[in-house]
């Protein structure tokens, strides 16, 4: 793997009043990689934790991070929880399975040593995945943009319940260098598998808005999901592996719209047979 994240930051004088905010459920291997990518260069770690059956708070703790529990609300609403248990000026906002590369680290410490935090109240990155055996450049992967610095006061987990991003509600959002590093899938079962569990929250938030099932749109998203990672965003460049995304990504999209095909259409069988 090129340009791994920072394994020690020993050259940093001063910590960045940088609270960096993490919630983890059953993430005790991930959780390693991700904190010890900011380790010694922000202030804190807060790690919010739920119905953990694994060592995720002891190597949290081990790591230096202050530990939370709470029930689980949704990912908007824990992790606007967590945002709430910062200490500093900032939060970093991390998934456990993610890590600050050397690149986004220098980017960050720049944005404070030039002055920026004064005028900016939010900065984002581009964020780059690791998946089968190799960093996915292209498609509709990348460079996938997340705001997830953020000035305390000036923005917070919003959008869908399901799969929330930082909504600002005031301020100038800057656009630093260095790629998040992300680690979402091991394999292409985790990948499925992750995907077909999102068609359960995909359907819940079509159904909270009155969507209807349409067969147009069941056939041709899909299709237009395809050619535009594979093709427009260049996804035949990552090889086999963004062959099988813009694939794979075709399918879902497939699933989803047939799943508010079987939400409409569900009824109980019969109970005697003709």
């Amino acid at each position: 793997m090129s340009e791994p994240m920072c394994p020690t930051c020993h050259d940093v004088p001063t910590p960045l009043p940088i609270t960096v905010s993490i919630v983890a459920s059953n993430e005790a291997h991930n959780l390693p990689r991700c904190l010890a990518s900011v380790r010694g260069w922000v202030t804190d770690v807060v790690v919010v934790i739920n119905h953990c059956t694994d060592r995720t708070a002891d190597v949290a703790r081990e790591h230096g991070a202050v530990v939370h529990e709470t029930e689980w609300r949704g990912y908007r609403d824990t992790k606007n929880w967590a945002l709430d248990r910062c200490t500093q000026p900032w939060a970093l906002c991390l998934d456990a399975d993610e890590a600050v590369s050397t690149g986004m680290r220098r980017a960050i410490e720049e944005f404070f040593a030039r002055g920026d935090h004064e005028r900016f109240a939010g900065a984002e990155f581009a964020r780059r995945s690791w998946f089968l055996n190799r960093w996915i450049r292209h498609g509709d992967w990348y460079p996938d943009r997340l705001l997830r610095l953020v000035k305390m006061g000036a923005g917070e987990w919003g959008d869908d319940p399901a799969h929330s991003r930082i909504v600002m509600s005031g301020g100038a959002v800057s656009r630093l260098s260095g790629d998040l590093l992300h680690f979402p899938f091991p394999d292409m079962k985790t990948f499925m598998w992750k995907s077909v569990r999102q068609s359960d929250d995909f359907v819940q938030i079509q159904s909270a808005r009155g969507r209807r099932w349409r067969l147009g749109e069941t056939i041709l998203r899909p299709i237009w999901r395809f050619v535009r990672a594979y093709l427009l965003r260049l996804g035949f460049l990552d090889g086999f592996p963004g062959l099988y995304i813009a694939w794979s990504t075709c399918f879902v999209t497939f699933l989803r719209y047939s799943r508010l095909y079987e939400r409409e259409r569900h009824r109980p069988p019969p109970v005697t047979l003709a």
